[in-house]
């Protein structure tokens, strides 16, 4: 049998050797559905480091929490089977940060037209499918100053509509007779995805909010040339058979 001795300095104090083997803080992306690997590659173009979130262990030392876009339905059983419900909310009640795109944002809403929430985290009324049927889905661009100074490309798929905000919300973008972007100081919603695009801002925008220093535009532009649809393709698993 092998005996490794770890030596240490005995005036070096232990807070600081316990400091070295704790990961800096990251932001997780919620994989039980929906587009997660798209928001890993954002976050890493962003030099922030991205970790995907399955079960409540996964949890530890997160700034930040993305819920992203998928089927509302499907994710809201899925969070009760695997019991991250209770986790995401003792984790906010922390401190963690949570950004939830469209059908992550129908799960944060405080009230959904038609049914019972279910985080109910941001004071919004959120209603699903609001344009329509997937056929329905388009893209666009605002210029929102919270976020971006040069204009974001938007892209609607099955998108919901935030009918109303209340108290300690701020809308960051209204488009006609909807909101399409919010937050509170502690969540962040948009209806539309960002992630599938190569616009970066948002990702950036909420890294801040969790505390985080990503690249800035000076060496990472808000609008990324070097992204393209297949780029998240790159985090897949391939079965090498």
């Amino acid at each position: 049998m092998v005996v490794l001795n770890i030596m240490r300095d005995d005036n070096e104090p232990r807070a600081s050797l316990l400091k070295k083997h704790v990961s800096p803080p990251a932001i997780g992306v919620l994989d039980l559905q929906g587009g997660v690997l798209e928001h890993l590659d954002h976050l890493q173009r962003l030099g922030i480091n991205g970790t995907r979130v399955k079960e409540p262990p996964d949890f530890m030392n997160l700034a930040g929490l993305i819920i992203p876009g998928g089927e509302s339905t499907c994710l809201s059983r899925l969070f009760y089977l695997y019991g991250m419900a209770e986790t995401i909310i003792r984790e906010f009640r922390r401190g963690m940060k949570i950004w939830g795109t469209c059908a992550g944002a129908i799960l944060l809403a405080k009230s959904v037209v038609g049914e019972a929430p279910h985080l109910g985290l941001i004071d919004i009324e959120i209603e699903r499918n609001s344009f329509g049927s997937q056929l329905d889905s388009f893209t666009s661009e605002a210029v929102i100053p919270h976020v971006s100074s040069q204009p974001v490309p938007l892209t609607f798929i099955r998108a919901p509509k935030i009918k109303k905000s209340g108290k300690g919300v701020d809308i960051l973008l209204r488009m006609g007779d909807y909101i399409a972007a919010a937050e509170s100081p502690d969540v962040l919603v948009t209806v539309f995805h960002p992630e599938l695009t190569g616009c970066l801002a948002f990702h950036r925008y909420f890294a801040r909010k969790c505390g985080l220093e990503p690249l800035d535009d000076t060496k990472v532009p808000a609008i990324d040339p070097t992204w393209d649809n297949k780029s998240w393709t790159r985090f897949a698993r391939v079965s090498r058979g």
